[in-house]
């Protein structure tokens, strides 16, 4: 732009120049009486000045015809260098002559069209980076040279590792299970889409994926890498687990009642009625066999109730005092038997609760204690608040649970000791609805635990306000 401002300048100069040098011939050769004066020199101081005056007004023109028609020329390239620099918020100001407003004006469109071309992609790349960080699935994306341009949140997360770890690694480097590696080389080096089930260990933990690799295909059919799509379906696989268990364990549980019952009743009808002591001891078999058969169908159906989505309880103010006290007198009998001591250390507390499902709650736990601690022990159950929450700890000196059981506790059948709980009539399914209704009440429940020295529960459930 100063290269054309100067060439402007220069071409204006030389025309006024050209123009004052002709009008002094002019006059030279109009008025000769001047170059017989005694100094001749004066003339030539004369035009001189003239010269001078003509140069200083010509500069004055010049830079206002340069103003008028340089300085929008230039405003325009400039605001366009801003555009190749990045910054489509650049305007140039649309004035001077009709030329210039509508070079302006033209610019100003091309920078606007830029810039919403510019707020629309960034838009779409927001999106697509919400999507794929919040999508679920494991993501990961490798470029034709093998190596990693592309990983989201939930891979990293999935295979414990950094953004650093990953990013622009070849993936023959990556720390992650052979399996994965080998579904991973196997979709690269074939450039076909597959999908497999793998497992591996992370730390203590199984995890279970389903993964789906394809090529990447660009413009004219390029290949361009891979994309690795990984879910985990872990606790799918987990709940299966339960559900066979599940299905195994009912099974069991229902055929040795059903086996007990079906054969003494054989051998009652085969003769042994007639003899009365022994038609006795198996008629009381039988009725003790089909009451446990009763309990247990009775739990399955409560269980079932208490698991339905939209399962609900009478939630009232409740005197938690009063529950538990009741149901440590629907207990009492089966701890004077065993000669167990009960301690109750209770404080006047009111809870946000349905009252009968609070009792159910209490002697599940109290019948856990029963059946697992040992003559001459003693269980103990405490009431108060805390902060803004009621505290009910149970607390026996049975058996103890493992650590590595503790989790596994509240699912259906699951026995610490078998040979025992199935021995007292239990049906493996207390502390499962025990479970259930304390989360229906809103509550929470933790279990602290030593093999050998015993076990405590505590229930957190909210205060009635």
């Amino acid at each position: 732009m100063k290269s054309f401002r100067h060439r402007l300048l220069m071409m204006i100069i030389g025309w006024i120049g050209l123009l004052l040098a002709g009008l002094f011939l002019i006059i030279s050769q109009l008025f000769p009486i001047y170059t017989q004066l005694e100094n001749p020199m004066t003339i030539w101081w004369l035009l001189l000045l003239l010269f001078v005056i003509a140069m200083i007004i010509s500069t004055v023109i010049s830079y206002h015809i340069i103003k008028i028609q340089a300085q929008p020329i230039e405003n325009v390239t400039e605001t366009a260098l801003e555009l190749v620099k990045g910054n489509y918020r650049a305007r140039a100001v649309e004035s001077g002559t009709v030329g210039a407003v509508q070079l302006s004006a033209t610019i100003n469109v091309l920078a606007r069209n830029l810039q919403e071309i510019t707020a629309v992609r960034q838009m779409e790349q927001e999106r697509l980076k919400t999507l794929i960080e919040n999508m679920g699935s494991s993501l990961m994306m490798i470029n034709r040279q093998g190596r990693v341009s592309l990983v989201n949140k939930p891979f990293l997360k999935e295979l414990e590792m950094s953004t650093e770890d990953v990013q622009g690694k070849l993936y023959k480097e990556l720390n992650i299970p052979e399996v994965l590696a080998d579904f991973i080389e196997k979709v690269f080096m074939t450039e076909t889409a597959d999908r497999d089930q793998i497992d591996f260990a992370i730390g203590l933990h199984q995890k279970h994926l389903d993964v789906y690799g394809a090529p990447v295909m660009g413009e004219h059919e390029r290949w361009l890498g891979v994309v690795i799509v990984a879910h985990d379906i872990s606790e799918l696989k987990r709940l299966e687990q339960i559900r066979k268990d599940f299905v195994a364990n009912v099974s069991h549980e229902l055929r040795t009642p059903v086996t007990s019952i079906k054969g003494f009743s054989e051998t009652l009808l085969d003769g042994a009625y007639e003899d009365t002591p022994t038609l006795l001891s198996f008629l009381e078999i039988i009725s003790k066999e089909s009451n446990r058969l009763e309990l247990l169908i009775k739990d399955l159906l409560e269980l079932s109730k208490i698991e339905h989505a939209g399962f609900q309880v009478n939630a009232q103010p409740a005197d938690m005092k009063a529950v538990i006290e009741r149901a440590a007198d629907m207990i009492y009998p089966g701890m004077e038997e065993k000669s167990i001591f009960l301690k109750l250390q209770l404080e006047p507390v009111m809870v946000l609760g349905d009252p009968d499902r609070l009792i159910q709650v209490v002697m599940n736990l109290l019948a856990n204690a029963l059946t697992y601690s040992a003559s001459e022990t003693t269980v103990e159950v405490r009431l108060y608040k805390e902060k803004d929450e009621a505290v009910i700890r149970v607390k026996d000196e049975g058996i103890g649970i493992e650590a590595s059981e503790i989790n596994r506790l509240f699912e259906r059948f699951y026995r610490v000791d078998r040979a025992r709980s199935r021995n007292s009539g239990g049906t493996g399914l207390g502390l499962s609805i025990v479970k259930h209704l304390v989360e229906a009440h809103h509550g929470k429940l933790k279990v602290d635990s030593e093999v050998g020295v015993g076990t405590t529960f505590t229930i957190y459930l909210p205060l009635a306000s």
